[in-house]
């Protein structure tokens, strides 16, 4: 089924997010994750897609959930690196598989000297979008940026750029992280007063170590409350103490939005099935 339906129910959604382990790991180490994670009973679970390295690892995850555990699955899919043909095959292996949702993606840009995005086939996750209309009848989900995408110059210009994603198929967003519902709920305002109207899911990562969160904001650009400040602040010398900090303050935060009514809540799981139960079950998901 397409993962649109479970969102025209009036319950909050839980998904949960997870990555294929490195090429030097075994890929059963993910399912011993996967078999505590899946007794918090989410409607549906993503599989990211690191650079497109670990593709064949993807969709495997992604087809064996579905037919191991019983859950809807959504891979990630990267349109940077790209050719028409290969993304040709990669759908046509996801249709093979029965995967039938996909999170569609530019994909993050490799940091090499000689890479230039002019050069490649496609740039934008709205042209991934249109490749995968055309190639078959999949659920599609596409990114948000809450504080804005940090290539995107204006805020302005990347609320049009994700209007165009939902107008050329997108059935749903699903947030970056943030650390303050305020800035998700201001977002929502904006996407409301440009017509977005579908679903847009918050993604909650929670803070378990002091440098994890300087690592997540050099990579998203998002920004860090006071008050999260003085929690690494007060805590970040403390690893245990840190966690369960950060613990406390997912469970806050998710708390906060579903009270608000929110279509769902997404969740960074990191593969750390222990965390993450316990903040869904603080903030009574679990």
């Amino acid at each position: 089924m397409k993962i649109i339906e479970f969102y025209r129910s009036s319950q909050p959604v839980l998904s949960l997010e997870i990555f294929p382990p490195s090429m030097i790991y075994p890929i059963e180490t993910v399912f011993y994750t996967l078999d505590e994670l899946v007794k918090l009973n989410a409607h549906y679970i993503s599989i990211t897609y690191p650079g497109g390295y670990n593709r064949a690892r993807t969709v495997g995850i992604a087809a064996r959930i579905k037919q191991q555990y019983g859950i809807e699955a959504q891979a990630h899919l990267t349109c940077v690196n790209h050719t028409s043909q290969e993304l040709e095959n990669i759908l046509a292996e996801l249709q093979n598989k029965d995967v039938t949702n996909i999170m569609a993606l530019r994909g993050d840009l490799p940091e090499t000297p000689d890479f230039d995005i002019k050069n490649c086939t496609y740039h934008y996750a709205n042209e991934l979008i249109e490749v995968i209309k055309a190639q078959g009848d999949f659920g599609i989900a596409a990114a948000a940026h809450p504080e804005g995408h940090p290539d995107c110059r204006r805020l302005k210009e990347d609320l049009y750029h994700l209007k165009n994603k939902v107008e050329t198929g997108a059935d749903f967003l699903i947030t970056q992280l943030f650390f303050d519902n305020r800035i998700y709920f201001d977002f929502i305002d904006k996407c409301l007063s440009i017509n977005i109207n579908c679903p847009i899911v918050p993604g909650i990562m929670p803070v378990l170590n002091a440098n994890q969160i300087k690592k997540m904001i050099y990579l998203n650009g998002g920004s860090m409350p006071a008050k999260l400040i003085k929690i690494v602040d007060k805590y970040g010398d403390n690893p245990a103490d840190m966690e369960k900090a950060g613990i406390d303050y997912a469970a806050g935060q998710i708390s906060d939005l579903v009270a608000d009514k929110v279509a769902g809540i997404h969740m960074y799981t990191m593969n750390k099935a222990r965390q993450i139960t316990n903040i869904l079950e603080q903030a009574g998901l679990a």
